[in-house]
């Protein structure tokens, strides 16, 4: 029996978890937490009976200890509810599907606890890479990759300890704008932005794929995650979303991985690793594919990935700018009070103004995602 916690289980990721465990039955939930979606997290907790659950706000928490009281599973809030699920005893490993930076200190804490790490949470490494990949070295933990192109690369390296690798080959769907030039981008819709052509993600994602800025993310993820600079991580356009990653060997050899657009392959890889499970769900069928295409990303458009590699550059507290511009961005745009090519101004403007911090500790780099909220607060948008 493999005990797992969850943080973020009421998201997309973290629901395709509990899908996976659902069908296995030597996978066993010990604690979940959830953003604020009460309703689901006290199902969930009725289905999987965790020791704990947890929840952003008290006042929900206060609700949900109401709602569960007829139950043994104890109820936590806020940060220090987090930091408690992500480092109970009997969990074996800790599934980060939460958005966004809050998911930093539970993951290194989990970390020092022992814990291994499924990583879907892109904020973790984006922003805090050089401390996360020495301390789970340091604590010999596994940082296990849940995202799809890393979990791709993740299982053309397996077994390959001693081979060098020249190059790794993300790609990217294009996502629902492919094809388009900026001009056509001026006044799309969210909900146009929302239509990504293979994948069911979460709304931000979807437009951080839009944007391309999603691309730029994980070749920061990646250069932490495998060790390989950001000059030998390309980034490739393969709009059937079949291909999720590729890797280079120094003898020109290519691996790649190659599934169905769905999550729960990546997300099951990593809480069995290195084992391989059935996994019910399509099967590629090659007889009926016209063929692979592989394409260029169109830079001069979706700016997302220029600003990626511009942020690795400078390196230090620039990732965390580049990051906290998106989020901030990207929720203005989701409510509908900037339009989709503002996404690229405001992170522009952010990356810009900033006095780079060069080896940024935790506190550090909550206080320049604080920054970057309040510069875009003053614009008064």
């Amino acid at each position: 029996m493999k005990n797992i916690a969850i943080i973020g289980s009421t998201g997309s990721i973290g629901t395709q978890t509990l899908d996976i465990v659902r069908k296995n039955e030597d996978l066993n939930v010990v604690a979940l937490s959830a953003g604020s979606n009460v309703e689901l997290l006290e199902k969930q907790a009725r289905e999987f009976m965790p020791e704990i659950v947890g929840i952003w706000e008290e006042d929900k928490a206060k609700q949900l200890r109401i709602a569960l009281s007829d139950v043994n599973i104890r109820v936590v809030s806020g940060m220090e509810g987090l930091v408690e699920i992500a480092t109970i005893d009997s969990s074996e490993i800790l599934v980060t599907a939460i958005v966004g930076m809050i998911g930093i200190r539970p993951t290194i804490e989990a970390i020092n606890a022992g814990k291994d790490i499924a990583l879907a949470n892109k904020e973790t490494l984006v922003t805090a890479g050089h401390i996360i990949m020495p301390l789970a070295k340091k604590q010999g933990v596994r940082i296990l990759p849940v995202d799809s192109e890393h979990s791709a690369i993740f299982q053309c390296i397996h077994g390959e300890t001693d081979n060098k690798i020249s190059r790794l080959l993300i790609t990217a769907s294009g996502g629902p704008f492919r094809g388009k030039k900026k001009h056509e981008l001026t006044d799309v819709s969210v909900e146009d932005a929302l239509k990504h052509p293979n994948w069911a993600m979460g709304r931000k994602i979807t437009i951080d794929s839009a944007t391309l800025v999603n691309k730029g993310l994980e070749v920061i993820e990646a250069k932490w995650l495998f060790g390989i600079e950001p000059d030998n991580i390309q980034v490739v356009v393969q709009p059937q979303s079949i291909i999720h990653s590729m890797v280079e060997f120094e003898d020109g050899s290519v691996k790649a991985q190659l599934g169905t657009p769905d999550m729960k392959l990546p997300i099951q890889y990593a809480l069995y690793y290195p084992e391989r499970r059935f996994l019910p769900g399509e099967r590629l069928d090659f007889a009926k594919m016209n063929g692979i295409i592989i394409d260029t990303p169109d830079r001069e458009t979706f700016l997302g990935l220029d600003f990626a590699y511009n942020a690795i550059k400078a390196g230090g507290s620039m990732p965390t700018v580049f990051n906290a511009a998106n989020e901030k961005a990207v929720a203005l745009f989701l409510d509908k009070r900037i339009k989709f090519l503002k996404i690229y101004d405001l992170i522009d403007a952010c990356m810009k103004a900033h006095n780079l911090i060069d080896n940024p500790n935790l506190q550090q780099i909550l206080d320049t995602e604080q920054w970057v909220y309040n510069f875009i607060d003053e614009m008064n948008i």
